[in-house]
Formats: C-alpha cells, structure tokens, sequence
C-alpha cells in the first residue's frame, strides 16, 4: 500500500488488489496509460483526466504532477517508509541541510538563486572571485532558498555563511 500526500495536506492510501485499485479502503474504478505524446491518461470513477509528469525526485520520493493544467505536488511514502515514520525514525527530517559558507575570503560577484528558490544537486548557487578565479559554489543536495545572507561585489570571509537553505 502506498500513502500519498497532496500539496503536503490531503493523504490518500492506494494499493491495488489483484487488479482492482482501492483508494482510502474503498474500491475506485481507475484507469492510467501512458500515451504515446508522453501525456498521462487517467479515468477515475468515470471522469477523465490528463496529467503531465512536471518533475520528479527520487530521493524525497516527491512528483510535481499537471493534472488538466493544476499543478500538485505528490509525496510518496511506500511501506518501508511508513514502517520507519511508525518506528519514529524521518528520513526527511534527518537529511538536514546545511547553510552555503564561502570556502575561502574572496569577492561575491553573482548570485545566481533567489529566495523561495528551488534548487537542485549541482545547481550554481554564487560565483565568488577568490585568487584572481572564478569559483562557481554549488547546491550539495536538494533544497529550498531560505536566504541570501550577501549582496553582490560584497567581500566575504572564509566560514561566513552566505545562502541559508531549508
């Protein structure tokens, strides 16, 4: 059985029993393929939906979802998750992220993020000009831009945190 949230407030329990699906313990007549132009087709107790797969992310187990232009976002819980939320043990909670620090004393020449921002592994978050180099600072991990601690042309400090994330 999986357990899905919506827009991180409406969860749902699907599991499929022996061909059937059931949804919130009550059987759901569902339908969903994948056509050819990459749309999602999806029949739920008679109505039809089309959905397009925006975004997804394995490692928060999280899919952005457009179902007939609405955007929603999906978390995914499968059982081992729910073993472990059970045990008291969050994954999500433990994966803390932590704030970008400059690595060296140099110059703040370009932010490239803003706050709210989402950002990615490997996303240029500030270029910082150290020893006469341009040095692009990078996203460790997903995350979302809580603040920018720095202005551009600004000189920093080794240590000196310069985006905090969430």
């Amino acid at each position: 059985m999986l357990q899905l949230t919506v827009n991180d407030k409406n969860v749902f329990s699907i599991k499929d029993e022996d061909g059937q699906w059931v949804i919130n313990d009550s059987p759901a007549n569902l339908d969903i393929s994948q056509q050819p132009n990459g749309l999602i087709s999806v029949l739920y107790n008679g109505k039809s939906y089309t959905a397009i797969i925006e975004n997804t992310d394995r490692k928060t187990k999280e899919v952005s979802l457009r179902i007939n232009g609405q955007l929603y976002k999906v978390g995914i819980k499968e059982p081992i998750d729910q073993l472990l939320s059970n045990m008291g043990l969050d994954l999500k909670a433990m994966q803390k992220v932590e704030p970008i620090k400059a690595p060296m004393p140099g110059m703040v020449l370009k932010v490239l993020v803003t706050p709210g921002q989402q950002i990615n592994k490997g996303d240029g978050l500030v270029i910082l000009e150290a020893m006469k180099m341009e040095n692009i600072l990078k996203a460790t991990g997903t995350a979302i831009v809580k603040s920018i601690k720095v202005n551009e042309r600004t000189a920093v400090e080794k240590g000196m945190v310069l985006i905090e994330l969430e």
